[in-house]
């Protein structure tokens, strides 16, 4: 893709993003189904201008029951692939609520932000995400704490999951679900991803963001597989730990998608 080809793409999703924003807001404080779908056609808008595919396999969760979706992280990328699926909000490190333009999309997407330096902020962020998964919100939480470089994966932070335990001790909910989900770019212009690409895919360490969009629009068609994982019963008495590396089982399998 070229650049002039870029350019009126941004232009493009720009000029809507301008013309819904005021609608999301209003619908986010009403509480109104809309907040839900206008994020979702917004990112599948986007993919198709930028001629993202995206493959899904296994069981997404079901509509209305509470569930943390703890997934891998490779790139800014991952949220639009995941928000395109279905409704979907995120919880971000607190940097993101003050960066141009993604701050303001971040908080449209209903995002949670989190200070995990002030146990204050904590607190009042796992207050949030009880009251949202009891409205049977779907939350997107990555527990490897970073992005990684889209070949292999981090460990996962049991620590992280404790917003789940935070949000059972806060709501009426006996249990919810902790949902794998992982995802994999897999090819460019129908040909495997090879490791030499990746850095054009994967966002992490000190990398720019507009350069590394650029560069990322630039390689042409690409292929996501997104898989779901076995969902994960989580109580009030499970094993925080336990019920983590479980997750990061799954994810680990879903990464090598045949």
């Amino acid at each position: 893709m070229t650049r002039l080809g870029i350019a009126a793409r941004v232009g493009l999703l720009g000029t809507l993003l301008a013309i819904v924003a005021p609608v999301q807001m209003v619908a986010s404080r009403r509480g109104a189904r809309l907040a839900h779908r206008l994020p979702l056609h917004f990112h599948r808008l986007f993919l198709r201008l930028f001629d993202i595919r995206v493959t899904v396999r296994g069981t997404p969760p079901e509509p209305g029951h509470p569930t943390l979706v703890l997934a891998n992280h490779v790139s800014w990328l991952d949220i639009p692939v995941m928000a395109s699926l279905m409704p979907l909000s995120f919880i971000a490190k607190r940097e993101i609520a003050s960066w141009p333009v993604f701050g303001f999309c971040a908080r449209l997407q209903r995002c949670i932000f989190l200070d995990r330096t002030r146990k204050a902020a904590t607190a009042e962020a796992n207050a949030e995400v009880a009251e949202r998964l009891a409205g049977g919100d779907a939350i997107v939480l990555f527990p490897e704490g970073t992005t990684g470089d889209g070949i292999r994966l981090l460990p996962f932070r049991s620590s992280l999951v404790g917003a789940a335990q935070a949000a059972l001790a806060e709501s009426a909910h006996e249990e919810i679900r902790l949902q794998p989900m992982a995802v994999t770019y897999v090819r460019r212009y129908g040909l495997p991803v090879t490791r030499r690409e990746m850095p054009d895919i994967a966002w992490y360490g000190d990398m720019e963001l507009v350069p590394h969009f650029l560069a990322c629009a630039k390689g042409g068609p690409l292929d996501v597989v997104v898989t779901w994982g076995a969902p994960i019963p989580f109580g009030r008495g499970t094993d925080r730990k336990r019920a983590t590396s479980g997750a990061e089982a799954e994810v680990r399998r879903g990464l090598h998608p045949r």
